[in-house]
C-alpha cells in the first residue's frame, strides 16, 4: 500500500497523498508569473474528475480529489483569450472545462497512476507532446528510494532525466 504526497509544479507544482483503498488528493500549484488553465483527462476506463479545467492564478493553489485507483494526465494552457483559445496546451473544447479531451501540442505533461495492479502509486513527466511550461512533481510522506521530486525545466526533446517513479 503506497502512502504518499506529492506537488506538481506549472512550474507548476502537485502533491498528492493516498493512503490505502481510499481517495487521493492532489495540489496544483502555479509558478509561473502568470496565469495558466491546469487541464486535467482521465485514462481509458478512469472516471473524469469533477473539474477538467479551471484558471490558476500566479502563486495560487487548487486541490482536488482524486478517487482510489485513477490513472490520467495534468497540464497547464497559457495564454488564453475570453473566447478560450489558448495560446499552448489547449483542450479544443472552447471552454476552461476540457470535458474529456486532452491537451494540443505542445504540452508537458504529469502523468500518473494511483495504486496500480502491484499497489503502488506512479508518476512520469512526459514531453512526448512537446514542452510548453517546466513541471515538477515533488512527493511527501512517501517512502522508497523511487519516491524523488522529479522535474522538467526545459525543453529536452520528448525524455525529463529523472522523470519515471
Amino acid at each position: 500500500m503506497a502512502i504518499m504526497s506529492a506537488q506538481l509544479i506549472f512550474s507548476l507544482s502537485l502533491v498528492f497523498l493516498v493512503s490505502g483503498a481510499h481517495m487521493a488528493t492532489i495540489s496544483i500549484t502555479n509558478n509561473c508569473p502568470y496565469t495558466v488553465w491546469p487541464g486535467t483527462l482521465a485514462n481509458a476506463e478512469h472516471p473524469q474528475l469533477a473539474e477538467t479545467g479551471f484558471e490558476l492564478a500566479t502563486r495560487g493553489t487548487k486541490t482536488l480529489n482524486i478517487p482510489a485507483k485513477w490513472a490520467g494526465r495534468f497540464w497547464a494552457r497559457t495564454q488564453c483569450s475570453g473566447s478560450f483559445t489558448c495560446a499552448t496546451a489547449a483542450c479544443g473544447s472552447g471552454q476552461v472545462a476540457c470535458n474529456g479531451k486532452g491537451a494540443v501540442p505542445p504540452a508537458s505533461l504529469v502523468e500518473i497512476k494511483f495504486q496500480s495492479d502491484d499497489g503502488q502509486d506512479y508518476y512520469n513527466l512526459s514531453l512526448v507532446d512537446g514542452f510548453n511550461l517546466p513541471v515538477a512533481v515533488a512527493p511527501e510522506n512517501g517512502s522508497g528510494s523511487k519516491c524523488v521530486k522529479a522535474t522538467c525545466s526545459a525543453n529536452v526533446n520528448a525524455a525529463c532525466p529523472a522523470s519515471y517513479k
